[in-house]
């Protein structure tokens, strides 16, 4: 049996969970509540935005494990104010990841 590749959609689906994550995280620093949240809702659309358009595309196995790398660098986060850092840097790589434009 052959293995279908992981399609696009799903990847992203697990870059905005993870990018949520990170905003929960960010967000216990209240002096940083908008910040955190504009980002996030920011980059959300974005990612958003390319899974609406290439969604049903398989996904490279080398995008699936850099992506996947990533996710794994946001879970090992504990500092709120590192989230707040990466949540500008997390998006950004797994956009790089997919070949698109920030």
């Amino acid at each position: 049996m052959v293995e279908r590749p992981e399609l696009i959609s799903v990847v992203v689906e697990r870059a905005i969970a993870a990018e949520r994550d990170l905003a929960d995280l960010a967000e216990s620093i209240e002096d940083e509540w908008s910040y955190v949240n504009d980002l996030d809702a920011a980059w959300a659309a974005r990612l958003t935005e390319v899974a609406a358009g290439r969604g049903a595309d398989p996904a490279r196995p080398a995008v699936v494990a850099a992506v996947d790398e990533a996710i794994a660098e946001t879970r090992a986060i504990s500092d709120p104010h590192r989230a707040i850092d990466w949540l500008s840097t997390f998006p950004q790589v797994v956009l790089l990841a997919l070949g698109e434009q920030g």
